[in-house]
């Protein structure tokens, strides 16, 4: 259950009591809101009140190289933020596991010459592993327990975290305990009975002996991978059942809800991945994390986390003792996939012609705007066993894809490449195809036409009421041609498969090739109301 801390001082008292923190060090901010949270706090740590803040990073930075854990020291704002750096200098020379919480400027103030204002975050960030500063009360706790995990885990060295003045009066949301590290196979694993494997990017490349799959068969678990992790699995296993989050098809939605363990293999868990999950997860039903490095780990969701080679941790535990019998549980999830309907018409048409047509090796590159989004919808495009994934980051820099099915290209001379672009995102990168032509990088790329920035014209479409003034497509839009790549238009599937056709033998010569299906603004993958994966009308690219 959720519970919630009134004031910023009480949260920090809390978390640092979860891991273990009995002595703070440090000159507390002039509003003494901190030691108004330890008078009233059942079981306080000692604070050792000090005249000097350079001092009390000293005493912590002593502490922390003694005790081989995290000690923490408070400081205020402004000049007390830089009477803290020698003491932060020291203790990152000193590999010193030392958080720094300090005081700063309520964000209404700033740029007002505020009081003792000052961009601390700038001016420690140099000295320290992480710098951050919490602008809501829904982060603190979270950025807590990442500054302690940060600070001791891998190198050892000093975080600074910021908490500003509007903070300390502000109820604090508490969820959970925090993540627990581990070795060894966690109980919670062991004890789940309807278990879900997430993997993520960091398995790209790790899953070569299909430990993941062998994981999942051992413990009934469905699988899910975020984008990044795409390609990774095999997206013809039994288990498979598409992307998590932000992709995941409404069909699975049961299995969320029910499951009492996520296992996350090399996944930071960022927003898309974690979008609309039930609330029990990470909460009362625990997400055990696997990474290779602390600093990749999400504080976000209590359980147990074990640092480390994802794949490797996998196989270790496949030696181990999983757990007794699941059957019903893989039952339906095998059931689940069998559900699983691909769209037959539009953009989801076009992507079973790939599937069909190219050569399972076959590496899709995708952008993430409106429409090129189809793919991340399983089952309406799968990697299958064989095929690889490339996806932007979370920033979806929009070109991204366009460009990078050039350098994949350059590494995978001799498996079909195929870039899925909107048109947008094509004519940031069209000059570029030249380069291409040069290079003898024979990647194919089918660029859906809507006019323009189709995820832009949505959005003014949607607006209430509608915005009309400017427009982000245009009918008459072209794209550009280049000479040396060949261009092909494919209005209809029969179009299309030919154009597929003549472009695998023609990428096979090094020839790239632009494919241009014009496409219906409407054919989107999302939602009127938001929301994603909703069946479209029939429509053909």
């Amino acid at each position: 259950m959720s519970d919630h801390l009134e004031g910023a001082w009480t949260a920090v008292l809390e978390v640092l009591r979860q891991h273990g923190v009995s002595t703070l060090f440090g000159l507390p901010g002039d509003d003494l809101k901190l030691l108004d949270a330890l008078e009233r706090a059942e079981d306080p740590p000692r604070l050792v009140l000090c005249r000097d803040q350079r001092n009390a990073l000293f005493m912590a930075t002593g502490h922390a190289l003694h005790t081989g854990s995290a000690s923490v020291a408070v400081v205020g704002k402004g000049p007390a933020a830089t009477n803290a750096t020698t003491g932060l200098l020291e203790a990152r020379c000193s590999r010193a596991p030392v958080v720094l919480i300090g005081a700063g400027t309520d964000p209404h103030h700033i740029g007002a010459r505020a009081f003792q204002e000052l961009d601390q975050v700038a001016a420690l960030a140099p000295l320290t592993k992480w710098a951050h500063r919490v602008e809501h009360a829904d982060r603190l706790v979270p950025a807590l327990r990442r500054a302690m995990l940060v600070a001791a885990r891998g190198a050892p060295g000093p975080v600074y975290l910021e908490v500003p003045d509007h903070l300390p009066a502000a109820e604090i949301p508490l969820r959970g305990s925090g993540v627990e590290l581990t070795t060894g196979v966690p109980q919670q694993v062991r004890d789940a009975r309807r278990p879900i494997l997430l993997v993520g990017g960091g398995m790209r490349h790790r899953n070569a002996e299909r430990v993941v799959e062998r994981l999942a068969e051992r413990l009934g678990a469905a699988i899910f991978t975020t984008a990044s992790g795409r390609g990774a699995v095999d997206e013809d296993h039994p288990h498979f059942l598409g992307l998590s989050g932000l992709y995941a098809a409404p069909a699975t939605a049961e299995l969320w809800s029910t499951s009492d363990c996520v296992i996350a293999l090399g996944s930071r868990l960022e927003e898309t991945a974690t979008l609309e999950w039930p609330e029990h997860v990470g909460d009362s039903v625990p997400v055990v994390q696997l990474n290779i490095a602390a600093e990749e780990l999400s504080t976000e969701h209590s359980g147990p986390c074990v640092v480390g080679d994802a794949a490797a941790t996998a196989e270790s535990w496949l030696a181990g003792d999983l757990g007794g019998d699941r059957a019903a549980w893989a039952d339906l999830v095998t059931t689940t996939r069998l559900a699983l309907r691909p769209r037959t018409s539009g953009i989801p048409d076009l992507l079973a012609a790939v599937r069909e047509i190219v050569p399972e090796g076959r590496i899709l590159v995708q952008e993430n705007g409106l429409q090129d989004m189809w793919s991340y919808f399983f089952p309406n495009y799968s990697c299958g066993r064989h095929g690889g994934s490339v996806v932007p980051s979370e920033q979806t820099s929009l070109g991204f894809g366009a460009a990078a099915a050039a350098g994949v290209k350059a590494a995978e001379p001799d498996r079909p490449v195929l870039a899925l672009v909107g048109d947008g995102a094509f004519g940031l990168f069209a000059n570029e195809l030249r380069t291409l032509v040069r290079e003898r990088l024979g990647v194919c790329y089918l660029v859906l036409r809507n006019g323009g920035y189709g995820w832009l014209q949505q959005q003014a479409d949607q607006h209430e009421p509608p915005l009309t003034r400017h427009r982000f497509t245009r009918d008459d839009e072209q794209l550009v041609r280049t000479p040396g790549a060949h261009h092909a238009l494919a209005r209809h599937r029969d179009e299309l498969t030919a154009a597929l056709t003549e472009a695998l033998r023609l990428t096979a010569e090094g020839v790239p090739c632009v494919i241009e299906i014009p496409v219906s603004l409407d054919d989107s993958a999302l939602r009127p109301e938001g929301d994603f994966g909703s069946p479209q009308p029939e429509e053909n690219p």
